[in-house]
């Protein structure tokens, strides 16, 4: 049991990650302010280096590990193109990353509860990574 929830939450971490990195690529080169560019860099840095540490520990298991979906993918790309068809500002910019900051908290959270038999270090990648979001979320605030 420990090793599949273990698994479980490190795949999930990993599609998250993935999800949080190509949606900072879409919306980094439409964004503006210079600061707000830099924070966005810096957050994509840190899922990058979380990445790495997930694909070792997932490596150790002999795990694929686990890609976004397709669906979420493309409603994501959607989403940005509209909203930004519509108004093409770092406002906008602002808003839908901190709104995939939220549900990234939010699923990641759940994965947690749901997969409690984890180990230690895969719950703490899990757990930094719900940080990360949650950091971005409030460090991007001024540009809503």
């Amino acid at each position: 049991m420990i090793e599949q929830d273990t698994i479980r939450l490190l795949r999930e971490c990993d599609a998250g990650i993935r999800m949080g990195i190509s949606s900072i690529e879409d919306i980094l080169p439409r964004v503006e302010n210079d600061a707000f560019r830099e924070k966005m860099s810096r957050c994509k840095a840190e899922h990058e280096k979380l990445e790495r540490e997930v694909r070792r520990e997932l490596d150790r298991y002999q795990d694929e590990g686990k890609a976004p979906s397709k669906m979420a993918q493309g409603m994501s790309a959607a989403k940005t193109g509209v909203m930004f068809a519509m108004d093409a500002t770092d406002e906008t910019a602002a808003s839908l990353i901190t709104d995939g900051c939220n549900m990234g908290v939010k699923s990641l959270n759940q994965y947690l509860n749901e997969y409690e038999a984890a180990d230690e270090r895969s719950k703490d990648i899990a757990k930094r990574l719900i940080h990360l979001e949650e950091q971005l979320a409030t460090d991007i605030r001024a540009y809503l």
